[in-house]
C-alpha cells in the first residue's frame, strides 16, 4: 500500500498485520471500533457500547486542563490530493486554549516549509494529540479548523477523547524549540540509508490517517495517533515500513482509516 509521508512516497505494511490482531483481548475504554474493523474483528458489538460511554463532542475539564498544559501538540490534516500529513507544533504552556468545552484555540502554525503547512484552511477537518510524556498521559481530539490566522487557528471540536498510556516511552520533558523557523524539506523519492537509520532507531512514531464516513469531504474525520515501542519496534525492509498493532484499547482507529483509504502519513519523533 502507498502512503506519503515526510520522506516522500513510502509502502506502509500495516494491513497485512490485521489478521493477527485476536478479538479476546481485554476490553479498555475507548472509542467505536471502526466498522470495518469491527465485521473482521468480531467485537462490534462490545466496543459500540464504550464508545457511546466515552466518545463525546466536547472536551472534559480534565481535558481542556491537561491540552492547556502542553507545549508540543501532534497535529494530523489532509492535502489536497487525499494524502494525509502528520506534524507537530511547539510552544509554551498556554500556547494550547481551550476557552470552552468545544472549542481549541492553538497559537502557533508549522513552518512554512512543513508540508502540512499548506493545509491548514478554515474548515478543513483536523486530528489532534496531545501527549506528556513524563506522566504517559494522551489524549485526542478530532475537528474542524473553525478560525484561521497568521499567529494560529482555532478548532471545534467533534470528538475528543482519551486513550490509555499503553506503549508511550518516557521521557523528560524539555522546553519547546521556541522561534525556530522549520528546516528545509528534503523530498525523497524512497527511504535512503539515513532515513532508515532514523525509523530504527526511533522508539516514538505519529500516523496521521482519515476516513470520509458520508462518502465526502463533507463528512471527513481526521486522526492522528501514537505507536510507540523499543527502538526497532518498526521493521524497516526498502520502502516498507512494518509497524506492529499491539494489544489494546480495540480503538482501531489507525487501522480502520487506513482500510478505508488505503493512506497514512507516519512521523518520527
Amino acid at each position: 500500500m502507498t502512503v506519503a509521508d515526510s520522506t516522500g512516497v513510502t509502502d506502509l505494511a500495516y494491513m497485512e498485520r490485521l489478521p493477527c490482531i485476536k478479538s479476546n483481548r481485554s476490553l479498555r475504554p475507548g472509542m467505536t471500533v471502526n466498522a470495518p474493523c469491527r465485521r473482521r474483528l468480531e467485537v462490534g458489538d462490545r466496543m459500540e457500547a464504550v464508545g457511546r460511554r466515552v466518545m463525546r463532542d466536547y472536551m472534559l475539564d480534565q481535558h481542556r486542563e491537561f491540552f492547556e498544559k502542553q507545549s508540543r501538540l501532534m497535529v494530523g490534516l489532509v492535502d489536497a490530493e487525499g494524502w494525509p500529513w502528520a506534524t507537530i507544533l511547539e510552544g509554551a504552556p498556554g500556547f494550547i486554549q481551550a476557552s470552552s468545552p468545544r472549542r481549541l484555540a492553538v497559537q502557533a502554525l508549522p513552518s512554512m516549509n512543513d508540508p502540512a503547512f499548506a493545509d491548514f484552511r478554515e474548515g478543513a477537518s483536523i486530528g489532534l494529540l496531545g501527549l506528556e510524556f513524563h506522566t504517559r498521559r494522551r489524549n485526542r481530539l478530532n475537528g474542524r479548523i473553525e478560525e484561521l490566522n497568521a499567529s494560529g487557528f482555532s478548532v471545534e471540536v467533534v470528538q475528543s477523547f482519551g486513550n490509555c498510556p499503553q506503549y508511550i516511552q518516557t521521557r523528560t520533558p524539555i522546553g519547546a524549540t521556541l522561534g525556530d523557523t522549520g528546516v528545509e524539506v528534503e523530498s525523497l523519492e524512497g527511504l535512503d540509508e539515513e532515513a532508515s537509520d532514523l525509523v530504527e532507531a526511533s522508539d516514538t512514531f505519529f500516523v496521521a490517517s482519515y476516513a470520509d464516513p458520508g462518502g465526502g469531504v463533507a463528512s471527513r474525520q481526521v486522526d492522528v495517533s501514537h505507536r510507540g515501542g523499543k527502538p526497532g519496534f518498526v521493521l524497516v525492509e526498502g520502502n516498507i515500513l512494518t509497524i506492529p498493532d499491539f494489544a489494546g484499547n480495540m480503538f482501531f482507529n489507525t487501522l480502520g482509516n487506513i482500510l478505508e483509504t488505503g493512506r497514512a502519513g507516519p512521523a518520527v519523533r
